[in-house]
């Protein structure tokens, strides 16, 4: 006995058939794979310029918090930067 291998089987057909298979799935893996390394992560938008005040105004505020400017300068430059828009 041949354990199977006494010429009863599908032939040359169920080896292509597998290879097709075989391929299809793992194109099917690497297309997920790449579309999860494309996708920007949830919750991020598109990167967009953002107008330049926007930073300077985040940082005018951190150094209000930080003490290292005090009430009337902060307001004064706060203006002069929305003046600007």
């Amino acid at each position: 006995m041949m354990y199977g291998w006494d010429g009863t089987g599908w032939g040359i057909g169920a080896w292509v058939i597998m290879a097709l298979l075989m391929l299809i799935f793992w194109g099917g893996v690497v297309t997920v794979v790449v579309l999860l390394l494309r996708r920007p992560p949830t919750g991020d938008r598109p990167a967009v310029p953002r107008p330049l005040h926007h930073d300077a105004e985040r940082i005018l505020n951190e150094r209000f918090a930080r003490g290292e400017i005090d009430e009337q300068e902060f307001i004064a430059r706060r203006t002069a930067l929305r003046r600007q828009e």
